[in-house]
């Protein structure tokens, strides 16, 4: 039987769409992987891993949420040095981003496209509330709110394609709307809910805000 909230008919939505769009975008990745590079050979302290990796909670498990490094090495040492990594709270100052993460990758979420790769292999879903790391959980736990141990995380979601329109005090309020709505709806009524969803976040990357926290 599948999960609460994750029918059999989404997790064929998850597949089948991040395998195509892993495909499809091959292209994006390689010109980010060329900005990387051009990056790394004008500005020595921009150079680093390509990919950055952060312990995240998907459904009460930990994963490792893939992302392409936007911080400078001296930034990433800093974050790792606080303890629990946790790399948007960093995100937010344009001063710690490399060129690339700056020109290229934050202002269309490029950065986010990896996960591709944690949806394929089961970690998170396409939508769903964001991957949040182990310790913000445990907070937001302690406050009665257990969803995030309870429901598998997106690539997107409600509160994602709401972004210029909603005040973040209200992202716990969407996050909770879509686990109810997909509690209380049939497998192929969540998928359309999914698709619907990605169409918006398709439309908040075209608009190029990324860079607008």
């Amino acid at each position: 039987m599948a999960p609460p909230g994750y029918p059999v008919p989404k997790q064929v939505l998850d597949k089948v769409v991040s395998l195509a769009l892993l495909v499809l975008l091959a292209p994006v990745f390689a010109v980010v992987v060329g900005a990387m590079a051009f990056d790394a050979l004008r500005h020595p302290r921009d150079r680093g891993p390509f990919l950055y990796r952060e312990r995240r909670i998907s459904r009460g498990r930990e994963f490792e949420l893939l992302k392409f490094r936007t911080l400078r090495r001296d930034v990433l040492e800093r974050v790792r040095a606080a303890g629990e990594a946790h790399a948007r709270l960093y995100e937010a100052d344009e001063a710690n981003l490399t060129w690339a993460g700056r020109r290229v990758l934050k202002p269309w979420y490029l950065d986010e496209l990896p996960q591709l790769f944690n949806v394929l292999r089961g970690d998170m879903s396409l939508v769903g509330p964001r991957p949040w790391p182990p310790s913000m959980v445990a907070s937001q736990a302690a406050r009665g709110l257990t969803y995030r141990s309870e429901f598998v995380a997106g690539w997107t979601g409600p509160a994602q394609v709401q972004k210029g329109v909603t005040e973040p005090a209200g992202f716990t309020e969407l996050d909770l709307a879509y686990v109810e709505r997909c509690r209380r709806r049939g497998g192929f009524r969540v998928v359309l809910l999914d698709l619907g969803i990605l169409w918006r976040t398709v439309q908040v990357m075209a608009r190029g805000e990324g860079l607008q926290f």
